[in-house]
């Protein structure tokens, strides 16, 4: 993403606010409250348990850095409309450079998370219950989750450790190599077969702990490689159909290599994987709604879930670094992101059933699976 020094134009355009204007430039969500909600919308997504299956929540390594910054996720979750997202972190970006620091990362994160979390007054799923305990009572929750094994460093405990921390949710895979190498990264030249041994090894014991596999950034040959070792359901938590490119030539080539084929999808799904759509290549909810049943129809209501790849909660008053936020995904909105996709969805032709099963349904249920001893 393009980031763009706005301080002039901002300054300029502050000083035509009125107070109130400016409260309401500074948390558009503040103003969502007058908003007058579609009855119908309201109460689809009241009905649904909505989960987004891969949203960031990047935060930085220097914990003096990290305590002058404020995190309003409580907030942001509930004003989307989701009961849980799988909030997820990586500890590739910037590059690794020494052996042990994507271990001090990791746990720099999950302290930093942990008082997060308790200063929002949420908690995470340990098992798959709460998930559903925390719909029932109207109340949101996150799932912990992690981009890449890169922490792992060779060390296959490491992974039982992260899990009593509360990692139920692990992509094998990131922009940047582990060490050693987990397999073949999908915008890398192949060179391991798929999956090397320790990438094995690390699906094996996380089957063993009960912590749902994510394939997301690995090649086609790592993904059917890991369909032959894992003895649970996967899934791919982000990406889109290689056919649903939009109306940016230059956004499509560079996403191209990290966009799933039809004929994957199917080998995917006909093993109960569950492939979650992210918001790049679609400039509205509408479009958005057509990726998502551009790969339904390929593969099934059953397979399909939302993955959005956005950030619920960067920092408020500290600039970020890259990535949009998950409420405002596209210009003008007015709503929480699951309300405006339920609308769209709506739009496209889906029945509230199928709804159901994308907005979290199906993550769910393989959720559980992979969680069941």
């Amino acid at each position: 993403m393009h980031k763009i020094n706005q301080n002039h134009s901002r300054r300029i355009f502050l000083t035509r606010l009125s107070t109130a204007g400016i409260a309401l430039a500074l948390n558009p969500i503040s103003s969502w409250a007058v908003e007058e909600q579609d009855p119908k919308i309201k109460n689809i997504v009241t009905r649904i348990m909505g989960i987004d299956a891969h949203n960031h929540m990047d935060l930085p390594f220097n914990k003096a850095e990290f305590k002058g910054q404020k995190y309003e996720l409580a907030g942001e979750l509930k004003n989307s409309g989701f009961t849980a997202i799988a909030m997820t972190f990586c500890v590739d970006r910037p590059a690794l450079t020494k052996e042990g620091e994507a271990w001090e990362r990791f746990i720099t994160t999950l302290d930093e998370m942990d008082e997060i979390l308790k200063e929002n007054g949420l908690t995470r799923v340990l098992k798959a219950a709460d998930l559903k305990e925390a719909y029932s009572k109207n109340k949101q929750i996150v799932i912990q989750s992690v981009e890449g094994g890169h922490f792992i460093e060779g060390r296959l405990e490491r992974i039982e450790i992260a899990y009593k921390r509360g990692l139920r949710h692990i992509g094998l895979m990131h922009d940047g190599q582990s060490s050693p190498p987990m397999g073949d990264i999908y915008t890398d030249p192949p060179k391991y077969g798929g999956l090397t041994e320790f990438g094995v090894n690390t699906i094996k014991e996380s089957n063993r702990l009960g912590i749902l596999i994510d394939l997301a950034h690995c090649s086609t040959d790592a993904v059917n490689k890991a369909i032959e070792i894992s003895t649970r359901p996967m899934i791919i938590s982000h990406t889109g159909l290689n056919t649903q490119l939009g109306g940016d030539e230059q956004m499509a080539k560079m996403m191209m290599p990290r966009l799933i084929s039809k004929e994957q999808a199917k080998i995917f799904a006909a093993v109960g994987g569950v492939i979650g759509v992210w918001t790049h290549l679609a400039n509205s909810p509408l479009d958005y709604a057509r990726n998502i049943r551009a790969l339904v129809d390929i593969v099934g209501t059953e397979h399909v879930s939302m993955g959005t790849d956005t950030k619920m909660a960067p920092p408020s008053n500290a600039p970020d670094r890259f990535g949009k936020k998950t409420n405002l995904s596209w210009d003008n909105e007015k709503q929480g992101f699951f309300y405006v996709v339920v609308d769209a969805l709506l739009k496209t032709g889906f029945a509230e059933k199928e709804i159901e099963q994308i907005g979290g349904g199906n993550y769910s249920r393989i959720f559980a699976k992979a969680m069941s001893s």
